[in-house]
């Protein structure tokens, strides 16, 4: 089975190289059968963020999905959901992931926060090895992409896999409109 490509970077089995990976997101892979369809490709970590990464690698913002973690609050208890969006648009949070949620107020969790309860480097956070308890929203439209450029968990990494297998990911609801363009 060869392993997704993108044009000017190396595509590596992403077992093969648990230094490229958050200690988390090396576990989540090593117990999900979609890691045999999963590359990792080693970046500069300074060009993590998705717009600079897009512009240094030639990678089209199409190609991008990324990972926003949103919060909010019901009677008193939080919910956490992870959602994965097409880079060339915006999480829908204030009706999509409000709806989803069950919550009058959804936004952002902040980013130390994100950071310290994923183990995983701002600007690296992945839908695979989040905490137990985070629903995970996977943007319908991100099926369809040829190969998907995730985080891994840390800056100086992206992971590689097929679109449709967003939809494999352990505990991924797959949401129409989720994002918005």
């Amino acid at each position: 089975m060869s392993l997704p490509q993108i044009d000017g970077l190396t595509s590596l089995p992403v077992l093969d190289h648990p230094g490229l990976l958050a200690d988390p997101v090396g576990a989540a892979l090593v117990r999900w059968a979609g890691s045999q369809r999963t590359a990792v490709v080693e970046i500069d970590p300074g060009l993590a963020d998705t717009a600079a990464m897009s512009e240094a690698y030639a990678v089209p913002m199409t190609a991008g999905a990324n990972c926003l973690v949103v919060a909010g609050r019901r009677a008193g208890e939080e919910r956490i959901a992870a959602c994965v969006v097409r880079a060339d648009t915006r999480v829908d949070v204030n009706t999509a992931v409000k709806r989803l949620l069950d919550v009058r107020k959804a936004s952002f969790l902040p980013m130390d926060r994100a950071v310290e309860e994923t183990g995983m480097e701002y600007g690296g956070i992945t839908p695979l090895g989040l905490p137990t308890g985070w629903r995970l929203f996977v943007d319908d439209r991100c099926l369809a992409m040829d190969v998907a450029v995730l985080g891994s968990g840390v800056r100086h990494s992206k992971l590689l896999m097929p679109g449709d297998l967003l939809a494999d990911l352990p505990g991924a609801e797959v949401v129409e409109g989720l994002a918005v363009t």
